[in-house]
């Protein structure tokens, strides 16, 4: 099954998720057609597979932001969390193809991704701002959650000199706001 996905993966990256086939991926796995429909019935039951894994492994990098915030200043979680979503889809690029792919996300799995970060990320407020108001937590995990897709965007930008500036502004701004919370 591993490589079964792992090729899958391959193909979403270089093809996208409608021009793939489920006979492409039997291929690059080197597995038979029959093989693949034993363990996924439909090319959305491979991209919800795929998308699964990839989300737990997003969540087990979470888990450690919200282990590591307490010994983190404002400047350094500001930083980590500015690269966490960026960082992460580059080095999982099939992650991000199917989250972008239309119609490939089923919409119950999607708002459950959403809703796990925005739990993490309230959890990294509350330790890093513990005064805040309990009814202020998930709208300020919603913000930091835009920074990191913001940081996301930036990432195609061009020329990497202003990408980069970008970026360190940006990085900025999250710690203004991260600092803001704190001193509520």
């Amino acid at each position: 099954m591993a490589a079964l996905l792992s090729a899958a993966s391959d193909c979403f990256v270089e093809k996208g998720f409608d021009a793939t086939t489920m006979t492409e991926i039997a291929a690059r796995a080197q597995a038979s057609i029959g093989s693949l429909y034993q363990f996924f019935p439909t090319k959305e039951a491979v991209a919800e597979a795929l998308i699964t894994q990839h989300a737990n492994g997003l969540n087990e990098r979470m888990e450690s932001l919200v282990a590591q915030t307490p010994h983190w200043s404002t400047e350094e979680l500001a930083a980590r969390l500015i690269r966490t979503f960026a960082d992460y889809r580059k080095q999982h690029p099939a992650f991000a193809t199917l989250v972008e792919a239309a119609g490939s996300l089923p919409t119950m799995l999607g708002r459950t991704i959403r809703q796990r970060m925005r739990d993490y990320l309230s959890q990294i407020v509350a330790i890093h701002a513990p005064g805040i108001a309990a009814g202020e937590l998930r709208p300020a995990a919603m913000v930091v959650q835009q920074f990191m897709k913001a940081a996301v965007a930036l990432e195609s930008e061009q020329p990497a000199s202003l990408r980069k500036a970008a970026q360190n502004q940006l990085q900025q701004a999250l710690s203004l706001y991260l600092r803001e919370l704190a001193s509520r």
